[in-house]
């Protein structure tokens, strides 16, 4: 299959062409993964320097998701009429102007303002490596690309707590947490000045027309749902909530419909509603999900219970994270050869794993409690990295295996969609259990242990869930 470039089309390459390529578009696969996690290790001087309040914050922290997660579908469209490296390069500088600005933020309102735009040049730049790695490459040279992907995007969340600790504590020529943001000038500048050169241009065969009642028509349905997903619990699930939720499911609806009607009518929709007839992808969207309803929530309370129960710094919490982060490293490079033989097994492996850890950590925490050795975590923990590093690279595989190059990335978007709701919607009912669970108990420290204990059982049920899910996905990953 040919990938169509803006001069003609262009033949699949049986092997990578440049390894370069690969690693500059894993680049921006970074450090979006990093500045998601990394803000939340800036929090307390970053809210003392600015002198922002508590719901400020919480905005500030809330926008990038939020702006990341609406953008993707949208974002890996443009991606597939455009050209998927033009759209990368463009979303990568917007990106890295973005994080100066976050540097040189001097009040909330401006770091608001430029976290929301960092997360839009995000949802630009992001769809466009998934479409890239699926339409370049070929074989086993794409298995092993789409490995290298899943790898990246782990190793960002599980270090990204450890590398802002290290920012933090050396306090670079001193910038304090204005080092979070302001390391991504000189690695963005040189990826983008890089993609130009190594990357290959592709996009949709054909001459499309941009459909800008769909991508509003999404934009809003998305931002109905991951608003109150995101904010709710932070606020006290307040009542407009509800609303918010309903009015994003109806457009939502409507949204499809149009879709559909215009397909049908011989445009060109934001999203082939065909895709959805393509198990593979349908239950494979529906195991992201889940897989990252999990993910997501077991670092939001394992942070709270180091950092606010045990009273661990950003850097020495981050260190347990590293644990964490050697486990996926392992299995995350071994994940696409296991796959070859057991298919979708491998992911049900990887949520085995996890539940084996999860059990340890329940354990070791009542062992532990607030005052005992973290080293009791460590086993728990490691398994617990291993689990995920085993399922995260064949579950991204599944879903793009059968998908067309004229659908890359739209393809991609709806993944990173799927990815992103499945955090909102894992640290709003997660978050909600521990919040509840703390302040029953007080708010004490004491009350830590309980709270994360009571997480770790939803987590444990979110992961039995998923190994049941994985057994609707298809036996053996789709080949073109």
């Amino acid at each position: 299959m040919d990938a169509s470039s803006g001069s003609g089309s262009q033949p699949r390459v049986p092997a990578l062409p440049h390894r370069a390529a690969l690693a500059v578009v894993l680049v921006g696969v970074f450090l979006t993964g990093l500045d998601f996690f990394i803000v939340n290790v800036a929090i307390p001087s970053m809210q003392a320097d600015l002198r922002a309040s508590e719901a400020q914050i919480q905005l500030i922290v809330a926008s990038y998701a939020l702006a990341y997660g609406v953008g993707l579908i949208t974002g890996g469209r443009l991606g597939d009429l455009y050209g998927r490296r033009r759209t990368f390069i463009l979303g990568m500088i917007v990106f890295t102007f973005a994080s100066a600005a976050c540097g040189v933020a001097t009040g909330p309102g401006f770091l608001l303002v430029a976290r929301l735009v960092q997360g839009l040049a995000a949802a630009l730049m992001v769809p466009q490596v998934l479409a890239i790695l699926s339409t370049v490459y070929s074989g086993e040279a794409r298995a092993r690309a789409i490995n290298w992907y899943a790898a990246t995007a782990g190793i960002a969340a599980v270090f990204g707590q450890l590398i802002g600790g290290i920012l933090i504590r050396e306090d670079l020529f001193g910038l304090g947490w204005r080092a979070c943001f302001l390391i991504n000038l000189p690695i963005g500048l040189a990826a983008a000045l890089l993609a130009g050169r190594y990357v290959p241009e592709s996009r949709a065969p054909g001459r499309h027309r941009l459909d800008l009642i769909g991508m509003v028509l999404v934009t809003l349905a998305l931002v109905g749902i991951c608003l109150p997903l995101i904010e709710g619990r932070a606020q006290g699930w307040p009542l407009w909530v509800w609303p918010c939720l309903l009015a994003g499911g109806l457009l939502l609806t409507v949204f499809v419909r149009q879709q559909r009607w215009r397909g049908a009518n011989g445009g060109t929709p934001s999203m082939d509603m065909a895709l959805f007839r393509e198990r593979a992808f349908t239950a494979g969207l529906v195991a992201q999900l889940t897989f990252f309803a999990s993910m997501a929530s077991y670092f939001l309370v394992l942070a709270l219970y180091l950092q606010q129960g045990r009273h661990l710094d950003p850097l020495d919490s981050g260190l347990v994270f590293g644990v964490l982060g050697l486990g996926y490293i392992i299995t995350s490079m071994t994940a696409r050869k296991v796959a070859a033989r057991l298919g979708r097994q491998t992911i049900a492996i990887g949520c085995l794993i996890r539940i084996l850890a999860l059990v340890l950590q329940i354990w070791a925490v009542a062992k532990i409690g607030t005052s005992g050795s973290v080293g009791w975590l460590v086993p728990g923990l490691f398994l617990d990295g291993a689990g995920m590093g085993l399922a995260i690279a064949p579950l991204a595989a599944t879903v793009l295996a059968r998908v067309s190059a004229d659908n890359a990335g739209a393809a991609s978007g709806v993944l990173g969609t799927a990815q992103q709701v499945g955090n909102a919607l894992g640290v709003a009912l997660v978050g909600l259990v521990f919040y509840d669970v703390l302040s029953r108990g007080g708010g004490a420290d004491r009350a830590y242990p309980d709270a994360f204990t009571a997480c770790l059982y939803c987590v444990l049920g979110i992961s039995v869930l998923l190994a049941f899910v994985v057994q609707t996905l298809p036996k053996a990953p789709g080949r073109r």
